[in-house]
């Protein structure tokens, strides 16, 4: 055997091998809803020398017991089982285990002014068993009482909690921030004014962003996957990624700020559309074409009115919307691009002219693409 044979034979060993780790990826990346690991929301405010802190979280996962700095899906944790349990239960029957959990965890959770603030559990609020694709989002009160000559606080967020964003309410200038487990915020005044530079509060939401693709957003990376697919040039690429970006980013600001309104019952479907669509479009078609364009166009303007969904919840700081649009936006498209970037060079570059490429890579994985993202469609419209 010659080198040059060797070396052939080795190529397309690792092309198939390719095509079958795109394919895998697409197999099994379903977005299980109700297992999705969201950070908590507190909101946190301070009157006559009391602060109060409101935690929307995902109580299940945290009676569990499950280390959510490693997770991205509850799924992914052994715990799984005990958490789709408790997922089922009445609310009567899961708040005596919120409140036994809290105890404990009340211990790492701290709050510093001028010295430790003791924090106790008011109430807990857990809303009845419903819709089971998404998460329940349970609320605890925290109050605690804070010494008569503090002028601001710090809160440390425990250990294997995941991410968490504070928002301060009922001042001028409130501070708002992103913080992931074991990490302690800034110095927060009581009485405001600690809003976050424009840079900051970019940062922060870049980085919600860029954490709100691999877990929430698998069906943003198969659709950029499905366009990486359907020719070895560069520059459709680059035109396809751009638009949907630009689509991306629209929709996702509008429906941030309110400005549109679509229910995710109707957005989710159209997305699993999208890529079904582009994906099948992969195997009948070589080049783009303007439909192609209107389509990717289009896919973007839909999947921006999904993204929104979770930035909703989230919410946005008073005064510094606009960093935080550009943040989240940037945050989502650096993994999107990232992931592109990673296809593009260690797939396309090397094997994208080569002769079957197209039978061996790109049809194989945009047909998986297209029974993923018709699964979900049906998922979504019947199940």
């Amino acid at each position: 055997m010659t080198l040059s044979s060797g070396l052939r034979r080795c190529l397309k060993g690792l092309r198939i091998c390719v095509a079958l780790v795109i394919c895998a990826f697409a197999a099994v990346a379903s977005p299980a809803r109700s297992h999705e690991v969201t950070p908590t929301i507190v909101d946190f405010s301070v009157s006559e020398g009391r602060i109060t802190l409101q935690l929307r979280m995902n109580a299940e996962a945290f009676v569990a017991g499950m280390d959510l700095d490693r997770l991205a899906n509850t799924e992914e944790s052994p715990l799984s089982a005990d958490y789709d349990e408790l997922r089922e239960l009445a609310p009567a029957e899961i708040e005596p285990m919120v409140r036994l959990f809290a105890e404990d965890w009340l211990n790492d959770l701290s709050v510093s002014a001028n010295g430790p603030v003791e924090l106790a559990l008011e109430t807990v609020l857990i809303p009845d068993v419903g819709d089971t694709t998404v998460p329940r989002t349970s609320t605890l009160r925290l109050i605690g009482s804070l010494p008569a000559n503090a002028r601001s606080l710090r809160i440390s967020w425990p250990t294997g909690s995941g991410g968490v964003v504070l928002r301060q309410n009922s001042v001028e200038a409130p501070y708002t921030g992103f913080l992931k487990a074991g990490q302690r915020s800034v110095a927060i005044p009581i009485g405001g004014g600690a809003v976050g530079a424009p840079m900051e509060v970019l940062a922060d939401y870049a980085r919600l962003g860029m954490a709100h693709v691999p877990a929430r957003g698998v069906e943003h990376l198969l659709f950029v996957l499905g366009l990486f697919l359907l020719s070895p040039r560069l520059w459709p690429l680059m035109l396809q990624v751009s638009l949907f970006l630009a689509g991306q980013s629209l929709t996702l600001a509008l429906g941030a700020v309110g400005a549109v309104a679509v229910k995710l019952a109707v957005v989710e479907p159209l997305v699993a559309l999208t890529i079904v669509l582009v994906a099948v479009e992969n195997i009948f078609v070589r080049r783009l074409h303007y439909w192609r364009v209107v389509l990717v166009v289009v896919a973007g303007l839909l999947h921006g009115l999904a993204l929104a969904q979770p930035l909703t919840h989230t919410g946005l700081p008073p005064g510094a919307v606009s960093p935080a649009l550009v943040g989240f936006s940037l945050g989502v498209a650096a993994v999107l691009i990232a992931v592109v970037a990673v296809a593009y060079l260690g797939v396309r570059l090397w094997f994208g002219r080569h002769p079957k490429y197209r039978g061996r890579v790109a049809i194989p994985a945009s047909l998986t693409i297209a029974v993923v993202g018709g699964y979900w469609l049906v998922e979504r419209l019947v199940l």
